[in-house]
């Protein structure tokens, strides 16, 4: 037996032949690199655009002012009455609906405020040292930081 074949299977795979070719990556053509291309104008004055710091400023002040509401909601909810045991359910409901507007509230504008102060720093280092580092994310905390605690923020 000095074939490792099975000799009732030759019927089967027609000697081996049709098999191989079938599972062999011929028809496959080789994946290419594309050529470089170009920005488009458009693209050109996005960019341009969101590079500015006032833009992007902004659009960070609404964005964290958007995650301050969803958070002030959530974890407003979360707060219990004090005197929970001698209120009725719906004062329980108009208690928690009033932290939520409160807190939601707050949080909005605690994390606008951080969110635009904390893109505007770094923003502004970015272009005055003119490199795209860490430091610059750093300086930017700390201006941040110390923007928040001088207002007494919480």
């Amino acid at each position: 037996m000095a074939s490792n074949e099975n000799p009732g299977s030759e019927s089967n795979n027609n000697g081996g032949a049709a098999s191989s070719s079938s599972t062999s990556k011929d028809g496959e053509t080789p994946t290419q690199i594309q050529p470089f291309r170009m920005p488009t104008i458009e693209e050109v004055r996005a960019q341009d655009v969101w590079n500015n710091c006032a833009v992007r400023s902004v659009a960070s002040g609404v964005m964290g002012g958007g995650l301050g509401l969803f958070m002030g909601l959530f974890l407003g909810a979360l707060d219990n009455p004090i005197m929970q045991d001698e209120m009725t359910g719906r004062q329980q409901f108009i208690y928690t609906a009033k932290q939520m507007g409160r807190r939601s509230w707050s949080s909005c504008k605690t994390f606008a405020i951080m969110g635009l102060v904390f893109s505007a720093a770094e923003c502004v280092t970015e272009k005055a040292r003119a490199k795209h580092d860490t430091t610059n994310t750093v300086v930017a905390g700390c201006v941040t930081g110390g923007t928040m605690s001088a207002k007494g923020w919480k």
